[in-house]
């Protein structure tokens, strides 16, 4: 699993039977910033996301890749391999709070 920031939507009017109706989203991974370790940076790598939690943009989402992203009952059939499956509130590391930004 992984924390990431929805960074916009992506919108396919053709697609495979199997994922009419699936929202997808565009999605930047982030990482514990290694020179503070106080907050959070991006990686700059961007990745499409099913989301199976209502999850809008420039929220931090946890997300799930590969085999892992099809264990959800909404994924179970689909052919995805990255999967929003929860919308963070907050992170803390040694009992302090972490910054998203």
């Amino acid at each position: 699993m992984f924390i990431a920031k929805v960074v916009g939507s992506v919108v396919a009017t053709q697609k495979t039977k199997s994922m009419v109706g699936c929202k997808l989203l565009m999605i930047e991974p982030y990482v514990i910033d290694p020179k503070s370790g106080d907050r959070m940076i991006t990686t700059s790598r961007s990745l499409v996301a099913v989301d199976t939690v209502g999850a809008g943009e420039n929220e931090f989402v946890l997300i799930v890749q590969g085999s892992s992203a099809r264990m959800t009952p909404e994924t179970k059939s689909l052919p995805v391999d990255a999967t929003i499956i929860g919308i963070i509130d907050s992170v803390h590391i040694d009992r302090k709070s972490i910054s998203l930004e």
